[in-house]
């Protein structure tokens, strides 16, 4: 590509106002939608980044006006570019508007350009930031990636937390790169793809110290370098051994979510579990005689389980002795100073083959809107309810422990989107052996968006050195080992069970051990950084 035509782009993107500036920073936006999962273009973000950088360059004050002044364009380009991202990646919320049209399916304008909207505000908040430290030259790409790298920290913990789609998720698309996350985590991996994905920007626009441009594009160069290099040298040392102890199953029945609730589908739904939990994995294998641990999904009974004595009396009869049933289920607890007169959790139950329920564990992060309603009486005054028509929505957990179920190695549980927080928040040690995790997709159908939970759900496996075990209602159900490798699946919207071995844990990663603790130690790293560098400009052009 002639330079002359680059030079002209360049020049076209930062002089771009009024509407072809917010067009062009929506379509930039929505492209980088791509990287993520299903399809995880990753390299889209060299082109769409970049132009995010240019768009920041041609921010000015007009004249007489204070630095605020572009301070409020940047914004402005930050928040377009994020709802155009975050529109094009998440637009397929929607779906669980669906499920139940005739009472939520007037929401669904609202909530999928709503969401992307709130969201973007973060990255309004981020380009804000970095304008305000803007300088010419090499130096703002390290500050658009530490302004970043700040605010989608912010955006996993405020208002309880949203992470999905991080920059992070993009680069550790594939097995090899995901790799990184075992030392510096999900916000790490945003850190570093910021500055990777923003370097074309070097080349062009404001750039005058050419050697300090091509000083930091190499060692941008270097660090993705090194990151592929890390995760080829980490795969290739692994182990795919499995703990001789524990054989598991999992069930997918694939209910439609219109369905699960239904009074005249209740005796099907629970047979469909009790039938594909006697199903052979292929003619000639063993059956569930030979299991240790048979999982079922997120909520799989339609009924509350320590009621229900018939159900309880099929479970003890189809269970051998050896075998523990781990079941999604609804738990009510009696609180007569409760404005229901009790609380209803999202639970996992663990039975013994006497039916017998031995430990239980209440989800700790609801799903807002999904599960209970922010600002509960404002919105029961509106007359609106959770997704789920559960009254007064569910209750949080107080704690997440360990479960030592069987022969196997003590189980860290998380309950649907649990698993997207790196920080797996409420954890108490000692460290697990494994993560279980039980969710129902079957909200969002054939859409990206049971992809991205499951790269999601990848990723922590990685970040804490354990094997994880996915029981998904209609997929995507998977064993996958401590470094992200899918072992056994089945996927969407497919009815049946994957069974297998339970993979090994491996020590205990830098990120297990230490936490976000490393993501400031490298924010701090990336601020000296830039300071020293700026310094090495200012110095030369006095010379």
């Amino acid at each position: 590509m002639p330079l002359s035509f680059l030079s002209s782009a360049t020049n076209a993107i930062i002089l771009s106002w009024g509407w072809r500036r917010i067009v062009l920073a929506f379509i930039a936006g929505a492209l980088s939608a791509l990287a993520q999962a299903p399809i995880s273009l990753f390299p889209v973000l060299w082109l769409t980044f970049p132009i995010l950088v240019l768009l920041i360059d041609g921010t000015l004050a007009a004249p007489g006006e204070s630095r605020t002044g572009a301070v409020r364009q940047a914004a402005v380009t930050g928040w377009v570019f994020g709802f155009g991202y975050f529109l094009a990646g998440l637009w397929w919320i929607g779906s669980a508007f669906l499920v139940e049209a005739d009472t939520f399916a007037w929401l669904i304008p609202f909530a999928v350009a709503a969401m992307p909207a709130g969201l973007a505000l973060f990255w309004a908040a981020a380009a804000a930031l970095a304008r305000a430290f803007w300088v010419d030259g090499p130096v703002r790409i390290l500050v658009l990636a530490i302004s970043f790298a700040l605010l989608e920290y912010l955006r996993s913990i405020v208002l309880t937390g949203f992470p999905w789609n991080a920059p992070g998720h993009a680069l550790a698309a594939s097995d090899i790169t995901m790799q990184a996350t075992a030392l510096v985590g999900m916000h790490g991996m945003t850190l570093f793809a910021m500055v990777i994905f923003c370097a074309p920007a070097l080349l062009f626009g404001h750039n005058r110290d050419r050697r300090l441009a091509f000083g930091l594009g190499g060692g941008t160069a270097a660090l993705f370098a090194a990151i592929l290099i890390y995760g080829f040298v980490r795969l290739a040392g692994s182990e795919a051994a499995v703990t001789d102890t524990v054989r598991i199953r999992i069930v997918q029945p694939n209910i439609p979510q219109a369905e699960k609730w239904m009074t005249e589908f209740k005796s099907r739904n629970f047979n469909e579990l009790l039938q594909l939990s006697g199903q052979r994995p292929a003619p000639g294998t063993g059956g569930l005689d030979e299991v240790t641990h048979l999982i079922w999904p997120e909520s799989a009974l339609p009924f509350l389980l320590s009621n229900a004595r018939n159900e309880l009396s099929a479970i003890a009869a189809m269970l051998p002795p050896q075998t523990h049933l781990i079941t999604g289920a609804l738990r009510i607890e009696p609180v007569p100073n409760h404005p229901q007169g009790r609380k209803v959790y999202n639970s996992i139950y663990v039975l013994d083959s006497n039916g017998t329920i031995i430990d239980a564990y209440d989800k700790l992060h609801l799903v807002p809107f999904g599960e209970y309603l922010p600002f509960q009486s404002m919105f029961d005054a509106l007359g609106l309810e959770p997704l789920t028509r559960q009254v007064g929505g569910f209750s949080a957990g107080q704690t997440r422990q360990s479960m030592t179920i069987g022969a196997a190695p003590p189980a860290l549980p998380l309950i649907c989107y649990e698993v997207i927080f790196p920080d797996l928040d409420g954890s108490t040690p000692p460290r697990p052996g494994w993560l279980l995790n039980v969710t129902n997709d079957a909200w969002f159908g054939v859409t990206p968006g049971p992809y991205q939970h499951f790269h999601q759900a990848r990723l922590r496996a990685v970040e804490q050195g354990l094997p994880l075990v996915r029981a998904a209602n209609t997929g995507i159900s998977a064993i996958v080992d401590a470094y992200g490798r899918v072992r056994h699946s089945l996927g969407l919207n497919q009815r049946g069970i994957v069974e297998g071995g339970l993979p090994i844990s491996v020590n205990a990663t830098p990120y297990s051990i230490y936490g976000s603790k490393i993501f400031t130690l490298l924010v701090a790293f990336s601020v000296i950084l830039a300071l020293m560098l700026q310094r090495i400009r200012r110095l030369r052009n006095r010379k």
